[in-house]
């Protein structure tokens, strides 16, 4: 593969963080080297032994020393982010080599391809806090998960954090549509349903549609109904790695692709009308969720289009009968805790005709609820 892949020797200087610094001589490895950080969406930093100027050993995020050129870093800089690579995987004598470099790994090629192409592009990534990931289930059929879903990811951008929203629900029309943005340019889904592996995050970001300050990852109108496990696993981790907020839509039924959306949340909120054959519909879907999701929690709605207050946890507010079941006991005869009431907004259906998203409005009362939501959850006030 020597000359077909180009690299950059000068430091990034638009914001990114830079690549990482390669030391060796060894061509081929230096061809499988350059490779990899292509793979990982990084620009190295080449030299034959230790940089004398510049900084380059204590500024790259990462160093990755190939085994012929131990010997000539072994007198430079003790740091962190040192791995040692090579591909004898009997010689014994590497370990020692690592030692007397500082090295925090030994690599060995070509097995470790997937575990380095990761760290770099970690690194060029400048990977810090991952996004606080909420998914949004409805416990039947219209319970309104979708609405919630758009609701606390418009929230979320309003307030100035990165934020994205993932569709995983392939039969629930199009989240784009709910929002206005059926037409906007971007990829959707089935250009990412054969992932695998690595999915950079900036990457991923830059190529979805942004509606409404935030970036939404939808399905298009063709007749792709399903996300491969592994491409949902892919995706999500992306989409984590960029920090902020990742609100998921998902279905009721649980295969492996959403199995695999539910295992990144940090929160599943279960979304259930306040009415018994409601209630007996989500104490289901609760079941199967509550397998691969420890922390689920149910938002509860009025029955048929009733309406409620809306509060979340202990927030003031002052509450109307619930018509159906009381809140608390819905909760209590799911057995899960109780993450709040929610309110019913008058002219959605109009709202949306115009442009305006669910929690569009500032001031209505799906807005207010999920600012609320907001404030009680572990998530930076702006943009990452």
């Amino acid at each position: 593969m020597a000359g077909t892949i180009t690299h950059d020797r000068a430091r990034a200087t638009d914001g990114q963080r830079g690549g990482p610094l390669i030391v060796t001589e060894d061509p081929p490895l230096l061809d499988d080297l350059l490779r990899l950080c292509a793979a990982a969406g990084a620009r190295p930093e080449v030299h034959h032994g230790v940089p004398e100027r510049g900084g380059g050993w204590d500024a790259a995020p990462l160093v990755l020393v190939g085994d012929d050129a131990a010997p000539r870093v072994r007198g430079a800089t003790r740091r962190r982010g040192v791995v040692l690579v090579g591909r004898d995987q009997d010689d014994p004598g590497v370990w020692r080599r690592a030692v007397e470099i500082g090295a925090d790994h030994v690599l060995m090629l070509p097995d470790g391809e997937q575990w380095l192409v990761d760290r770099i592009a970690d690194v060029a990534e400048g990977v810090g806090r991952p996004a606080f990931t909420v998914g949004v289930i409805g416990g039947r059929g219209g319970a309104g998960a979708s609405t919630l879903a758009c609701a606390l990811a418009v929230t979320s951008a309003r307030a100035g954090r990165r934020t994205m929203l993932v569709d995983a629900d392939p039969l629930g029309g199009g989240l784009d549509v709910l929002l206005g943005g059926e037409s906007a340019d971007g990829l959707r889904w089935p250009a990412f349903a054969e992932s695998r592996g690595r999915v950079g995050g900036g990457a991923l970001e830059e190529a979805l549609p942004q509606l409404h300050a935030l970036r939404v990852l939808s399905w298009d109108r063709g007749d792709s109904i399903t996300v491969p496990p592994q491409a949902m696993r892919a995706v999500l981790a992306a989409a984590r790695r960029r920090g902020g907020v990742v609100v998921v839509d998902l279905p009721r039924r649980v295969d492996e692709g959403s199995a695999e959306a539910l295992a990144q949340l940090d929160l599943g909120l279960l979304v259930v009308p306040a009415e018994l054959r409601a209630v007996a519909a989500a104490s289901r879907v609760a079941s199967a969720v509550g397998m691969v999701l420890p922390d689920l929690r149910a938002v509860v709605g009025g029955p048929r289009g009733g309406a409620t207050a809306g509060r979340t946890g202990g927030l003031p507010g002052a509450r109307e009968g619930l018509v159906g079941l009381d809140a608390e006991e819905v909760a209590r005869l799911l057995g899960l805790p109780l993450a709040g009431e929610l309110p019913v907004e008058s002219g959605l259906l109009t709202a949306q005709d115009d442009g305006r998203p669910p929690g569009g409005d500032a001031r209505g009362p799906l807005a207010r609820f999920c600012g609320a939501f907001w404030e009680h959850m572990p998530v930076e006030g702006g943009a990452s």
